[in-house]
């Protein structure tokens, strides 16, 4: 054989048990239960893995086994932190049960979620970790009818069927207005995503709709811009929103990456946060708290929801779990610097209806 036919042979476990002089038995020993090995054979054995580079056919391992290890989470984005922190437990929870996690980005379109979700169960993701409820019903089918877990995150509706561990966005977006309306604010702009295929958008928008409505404040006061998740976008959306004949004393956005979009923007027209206009946010990603000022916000057990969803994941794979419950998880109000009190003369006289 040729040195350039050595290169191109990808090595073998008979090859590793020759160079090693074990048996394969020996060699899948010191790979899968290296602790049943002893010492001066499993470090003779993995010393020819890495000479050989060698690594395991998972894939037949799989079929013999009809076991993957393997978890999928399909999210909307890769482009921004929101999802990270959250992704991050997941995927050190599900390492502790010896469990591989493989990723997916939809980009906000149900069409392309729908095809991630397809590949990643084609390539043997025992489970899937989805982020909201909005996709078409036949995805949810097509799950049920392939038997395989899965668990709804960043969301919490207890009216919902499906297995979910986050948060109830409408009541968190309830909480926030309440503080906003508190301070004397009564015009608002809104930025956030596109309400048509995000029910986590949709619900935030219901929530600020609902406290407007107890302050008995018309909605000819909320001003209304979706946009995609960017820090441009919430810029744009911004001085559009400051350039309306009637302008906002508070700017609210559906997270806090269009939050910082629209703090930049306010200091590039020379306007002062929170005493020319109030800013907020929602999510509490680390940027909220390094920006100038200060960001309010929404504060989103992130790390506990993506390792609660992890464990109820491996219970329903490797535990065969069959009292999952969903679980809701609380969010609060993060008051930092960008919000204040509305210190323009017309202040209105809160009226609400208890």
């Amino acid at each position: 054989m040729t040195k350039r036919e050595q290169q191109k042979k990808v090595a073998t476990l008979t090859d590793v048990s020759t160079r090693a002089k074990v048996s394969t038995a020996t060699v899948s020993r010191c790979l899968n239960s290296p602790e049943q090995v002893d010492p001066k054979t499993r470090e003779r054995v993995m010393l020819a893995v890495e000479e050989l580079s060698y690594t395991p056919n998972y894939g037949a391992k799989i079929m013999a086994q009809r076991r993957s290890n393997t978890v999928g989470a399909v999210i909307p984005t890769m482009e921004n932190a929101i999802f990270a922190r959250g992704l991050q437990a997941f995927q050190e929870e599900l390492s502790l049960h010896g469990f591989t996690l493989l990723v997916a980005s939809s980009s906000y379109q149900p069409d392309i979620e729908e095809e991630q979700i397809r590949n990643l169960v084609a390539r043997g993701a025992e489970a899937l970790l989805l982020i909201g409820y909005h996709r078409n019903d036949r995805i949810y089918r097509f799950l049920v009818n392939r038997q395989l877990p899965y668990v709804v995150t960043w969301a919490f509706d207890q009216n919902q069927d499906h297995l979910s561990v986050g948060f109830n966005n409408q009541m968190a977006m309830e909480t926030l207005t309440e503080t906003v309306l508190d301070l004397g604010h009564k015009d608002i702009g809104l930025i956030l995503a596109d309400t048509a295929y995000n029910d986590r958008s949709r619900a935030r928008l219901i929530g600020i709709k609902e406290v407007m409505k107890r302050y008995h404040i018309d909605e000819s006061h909320l001003q209304i811009i979706e946009t995609p998740y960017a820090i441009e976008s919430g810029a744009m959306a911004f001085e559009t929103l400051m350039k309306a004949s009637v302008k906002p004393t508070v700017v609210m956005c559906g997270n806090d990456v269009l939050a910082v979009g629209a703090l930049n923007k306010a200091k590039d027209m020379g306007l002062s946060v929170p005493e020319d206009v109030s800013i907020t946010g929602f999510d509490d990603i680390e940027l909220a708290s390094v920006t100038t000022p200060k960001l309010t916000t929404v504060h989103v057990p992130h790390r506990k929801m993506g390792k609660i969803s992890a464990q109820t994941l491996v219970n329903l794979i490797a535990y065969n779990e069959t009292t999952a419950k969903s679980e809701e998880l609380s969010t609060y109000v993060c008051l930092r610097d960008t919000l204040g009190k509305n210190t323009r003369q017309h202040l209105f006289t809160k009226s609400k209806t208890t």
